[in-house]
C-alpha cells in the first residue's frame, strides 16, 4: 500500500490531523515541540459518494471503501538537514513515503506555541522545503561524484544521468524543489530513480480554527498559502480543521453531521484531504457489486484490465478473459445492469482495455 507522510513544523496539527484521518488516539497532541518520535502509521479509508448508490443497486448491506496509509511523521525546524531537531530521522522517513502532506498553520491562538515564534505559513513552507533541498542537493552532488568516471568513459546510462542530475542540481542550488524541474518524460523517469523528498507529489492542508472553517476562503493565511503553491510549486492546498475532525471522531455519524451543520459546512475537510492525497498518489478506484458486497478496488493510473482484475486475486490476472464494465454513472442513470445491458452502455473490455476510475466490472478468467 501506497504512504502518504503529513509533515511540517511542531505544533502545526500534524499529529491532531493524523489521529483524525485514523480515527485514532495513537499519535500525541501536546503544546511543545517533537512530541512525535517515532512516526505512526495508519490506514484510512477513501470517502466515496459513489458506495451508497451501488449499494443500493446491488441490494447489499455491505460496503467495502479504499484504503490508503498516512504516516505521522516528526515536527522538522530550521537546520534539519545539518541534523537540528531531528532531522536526519524526519529525513529518512520522508523518504520512505511516496507522497507528501505538508500541514501549514493557518490560524492564530496564543495559547498554542508556535516555534517561530509567529504565524506566518508562507514562511513555515520555505522553511521545510529550503530543508529538504539542502539534503537533495547534497544527494546530487555526491550521486554525481560517483557516476563522473563512468561519464568520462563515455558510458550512455551515466551521461544520461548526469545530464538529469545538472540540471536538478542547477534548481536545488537556486532554492528550487526537484518536482518543478522542467524534465522530458524520459529524463524525469531517470530522475524518479535518486528518490529525492523535493520530487515527491506534495499537497499543502491549511489548518483552520473551527469558527473559521466555514469562511475559510476569506482567511489571508489560507489565500496566501494557495496563492505561493500555486505560483512557485504547481501544488494544490486544500482548507482542513484538524480540531472539528478530531472531535467529530468521539461523535456518531448523526451528531457529527449536526455539528458540523451548525458551523455551516458539509465535512472538515478532510474527506477532500484523504480522496485529494489518493488522487495524488496515482491511485484511482474501480468498483465490484453484487449481492455480498458493494467493494472499491484500488489501482493505479493507466492500470488495464488484467491489472485491475489481478488486484483482486492474481489467478484473475494469470487466467484473464474479458471484463464486463459499465461506467458508473451510466449505471447510476439506468438504476440497474440489466437496464445498462439494455441501452448498450455494459459492455466487454479485453486485455488492452484502461480502466477508468469509477468503473463498475466483473471480471472473467480461466485457471
Amino acid at each position: 500500500m501506497l504512504k502518504a507522510g503529513i509533515v511540517g513544523l511542531p505544533n502545526v496539527g500534524k499529529s491532531t490531523l493524523f489521529n483524525a484521518v485514523t480515527r485514532t488516539r495513537k499519535a500525541e497532541a501536546a503544546n511543545y515541540p517533537f512530541c512525535t518520535i517515532d512516526p505512526n502509521v495508519g490506514v484510512v479509508t477513501v470517502p466515496d459518494a459513489r458506495l451508497e448508490p451501488l449499494a443500493k443497486i446491488a441490494k447489499t448491506q455491505t460496503i467495502i471503501p479504499a484504503a490508503v496509509e498516512f504516516v505521522d511523521i516528526a515536527g522538522l525546524v530550521k537546520g534539519a538537514s545539518q541534523g537540528e531537531g531531528l532531522g536526519n530521522k524526519f529525513l529518512s522517513h520522508i523518504r520512505e513515503v511516496d507522497a507528501i502532506v505538508q500541514v501549514v498553520r493557518c490560524f492564530e491562538d496564543p495559547d498554542i506555541h508556535h516555534v517561530t515564534g509567529s504565524v506566518d505559513p508562507v514562511r513555515d513552507i520555505e522553511i521545510i522545503n529550503t530543508e529538504l533541498a539542502v539534503a537533495d542537493l547534497d544527494n546530487v552532488k555526491k550521486r554525481r561524484e560517483k557516476v563522473a568516471k563512468d561519464v568520462k568513459r563515455g558510458d550512455k546510462i551515466a551521461v544520461a544521468e548526469d545530464a538529469v542530475l545538472s540540471k536538478l542540481e542547477a534548481a536545488l542550488d537556486a532554492g528550487k524543489l526537484a518536482l518543478t524541474v522542467e524534465l522530458t518524460p524520459e529524463e524525469r523517469h531517470v530522475a524518479k530513480s535518486f528518490f529525492l523528498l523535493t520530487d515527491k507529489p506534495t499537497i499543502f492542508a491549511c489548518n483552520v480554527k473551527e469558527n473559521e472553517l466555514a469562511g475559510a476562503d476569506k482567511n489571508p493565511f489560507v489565500q496566501k498559502v494557495s496563492d505561493y503553491v500555486k505560483q512557485h510549486l504547481a501544488c494544490e492546498a486544500v482548507v482542513i480543521s484538524a480540531q472539528i475532525e478530531s472531535d467529530l471522531s468521539d461523535l456518531s455519524p448523526d451528531e457529527a453531521a449536526q455539528f458540523l451543520k451548525e458551523l455551516g459546512v458539509n465535512e472538515s475537510g478532510v474527506g477532500a484531504l484523504i480522496r485529494a492525497t489518493y488522487h495524488l498518489l496515482g491511485l484511482r478506484t474501480y468498483f465490484t457489486a453484487g449481492e455480498k458486497e458493494v467493494r472499491a478496488w484500488t489501482i493505479h493510473v493507466g492500470d488495464t484490465a488484467p491489472k485491475a482484475a489481478g488486484v483482486i486475486h492474481s489467478d484473475f490476472e494469470r487466467g484473464f478473459i474479458k471484463a464486463e464494465t459499465v461506467a458508473y454513472d451510466d449505471l447510476i442513470n439506468c438504476g440497474s445492469i440489466a437496464a445498462a445491458r439494455d441501452r448498450g452502455l455494459y459492455r466487454m473490455e479485453g486485455k488492452e482495455y484502461v480502466v477508468k476510475d469509477g468503473d463498475v466490472m466483473l471480471f472473467k478468467f480461466n485457471v
